[in-house]
């Protein structure tokens, strides 16, 4: 046993306190503040981005969103890096902080690249660019890192407080990313600074919270259950993959049958525990990956801004309610379905949070084809331009006239509401037991990837936006409709699917392979092994 895992063991037997009596580690305080401070400083970036490039650089609407939605798709990529990282060399605990520094430079840069006495246009591109990049690299890689470590600090017994944990989790971040919103708009227009908007400032404040972040994640050190690596996953997988099918191409004609591809690692003389171990693991996350990697979900809200008088209003909304609808849900909704007998499983609860999105699509497409008639004077569409005209003939005499750049129509403005109540509470039974499934289902090693699994859903939805926006040329309507449809046609496969799929319990498969290896019985693990096969171990769907 090496000095990592003697340590960490050490670490498991000094558990963090616990807040006022309960079975909460005081060591997520520091995690849920650091992921509110990250959050606020990441969207409050956002939120003024696309105006600093269109105003102060001077892009055209093009360009400026291009780059924007560039920069959003590197930091849901990204994510894959920093676990790799995590799992196979620093540690959670360490690749945390690395990237938090990398982060901060990031913001430093930009906030740089924003003061106009600073060079000229080109310096001033090229550190946003810089800024941006380092940025994406240090938010994408402690995203998955953060939620995991986050579920580190809790027993193995309390899965329901480690439940509740990923909630408030969830809550920090939308709670950080409404503030942000609100806040650094206001930095930038309300402030004057070099004798104009003050982007500077727009970017220093989040350049500071990330630095809070960083220092109030240091400042718990002392308090975290900190794990350590497992060497190069990525590699040993490789080579656990490798091994397989290289047995089970090279198989003699009489070699019994086994059960999954992967049993054949054991078919060689070159087995060890942590092969064996890794073996087990690896089918688990295959399958658990298959799971939740359902990018249809994240195909949402971003379409939903034409229907709406102002972007960051509907942003807003889904937020305030996502805010609402975590406490309700976990105090309220989940409690009255158990009393109800009604056995809610996280695959159930993800299931039908993809209804409820398909359902909001509906609502959607309902709204966009003005089937619904309110006759009232507010109008979902209705934006008009003034124009003041001056004749410089006569001072006193000044003329008007106002354009419509939309048309109204006869829909009132409330009825997207249930649209996005729909879409709110479908994120709060998928994306919160999804965060949580991919983290109680992953291998120790593990944990980190899967969670960048997760997030690479999100990066995959914004792609097939993308695709269908641009590439199918279909109406608003219709697109709405498609989304609705692959909806139901993907939660009716998932539902078929989680039913055969058999929860995992990594734990114990640490346990066994452990208490096997520092005692020393290779011999009988590997009988015990060979009795078992990967359908007897903790797995996924029967695929």
């Amino acid at each position: 046993m090496d000095d990592n895992v003697e340590k960490y063991q050490s670490d498991k037997k000094r558990r963090s306190p616990k807040m006022c009596g309960s079975n909460y580690p005081l060591s997520i305080a520091f995690i849920v503040v650091n992921e509110f401070c990250e959050r606020f400083s990441y969207y409050g970036m956002k939120a003024v981005l696309t105006l600093y490039f269109i105003h102060y650089l001077h892009w055209n609407k093009n360009l400026s969103t291009a780059v924007y939605h560039a920069f959003s798709g590197l930091c849901y990529f990204t994510p894959i890096i920093g676990a790799i990282i995590a799992d196979s060399w620093l540690g959670k605990f360490k690749t945390i902080i690395y990237l938090s520094i990398v982060y901060v430079i990031g913001h430093v840069i930009k906030s740089v690249g924003a003061i106009p006495d600073v060079g000229d246009s080109t310096v001033h591109i090229s550190l946003s660019m810089l800024g941006l990049i380092l940025i994406a690299f240090g938010t994408g890689g402690i995203k998955p890192c953060v939620a995991a470590f986050g579920g580190d600090q809790f027993e193995e017994e309390h899965t329901e407080e480690r439940r509740k944990f990923f909630s408030i989790f969830y809550m920090s971040i939308n709670a950080g990313s409404v503030l942000s919103t609100i806040i650094t708009p206001i930095l930038r227009g309300d402030v004057q600074c070099f004798g104009g908007d003050c982007y500077a400032l727009a970017f220093g404040v989040p350049a500071a919270l990330m630095v809070i972040a960083t220092v109030v994640f240091i400042a718990g050190s002392g308090l975290y259950n900190k794990g350590p690596p497992e060497g190069n996953v990525l590699l040993n997988v490789c080579k656990c993959i490798g091994c397989a099918i290289s047995n089970r191409w090279r198989r003699p004609k009489n070699s019994p049958k086994r059960d999954h591809w992967l049993d054949w690692i054991s078919a060689t003389q070159k087995y060890s525990s942590n092969s064996l171990k890794l073996a087990a693991g690896l089918h688990i996350t295959v399958h658990v990956l298959i799971m939740i990697t359902f990018p249809f979900v994240w195909c949402q809200g971003s379409r939903w801004t034409l229907q709406a008088t102002r972007m960051n209003m509907d942003f807003m909304l889904n937020a305030l309610l996502i805010l609402v609808f975590i406490p309700i849900f976990d105090m309220g909704v989940y409690p009255l379905i158990g009393l109800c007998r009604i056995k809610l499983t996280p695959l159930r609860k993800m299931a039908a949070g993809m209804i409820l999105a398909a359902l909001a699509f509906c609502a959607a497409t309902v709204v966009e084809v003005n089937v619904i008639v309110c006759k009232s004077s507010f109008a979902l569409y209705y934006w008009f331009t003034i124009c003041l005209f001056f004749f410089s003939q006569d001072p006193n005499s000044l003329t008007h006239n106002k354009m419509v750049d939309v048309q109204p129509n006869n829909i009132h403005i409330a009825w997207q509401i249930p649209q996005y109540v729909l879409i709110t509470a479908g994120e709060v039974m998928f994306s919160i037991t999804g965060l949580e499934f991919s983290y109680s289902q992953a291998p120790a090693s593990m944990k980190s990837v899967l969670q960048a699994g997760w997030l690479l859903t999100v990066a995959f939805g914004n792609v097939i936006v993308l695709i269908v926006a641009e590439g199918a040329g279909m109406e608003q309507w219709t697109e709405f409709l498609l989304f609705a449809a692959l909806l139901v046609a993907v939660s009716i496969i998932f539902s078929i699917m989680s039913y055969f799929y058999t929860y995992a319990d990594p734990d114990q498969l640490n346990k066994l392979f452990n208490e096997e290896a520092n005692e020393g019985n290779m011999d009988d693990l590997k009988k015990e092994k060979d009795r078992m096969h990967m359908k007897d171990l903790p797995k996924g769907t029967k695929m």
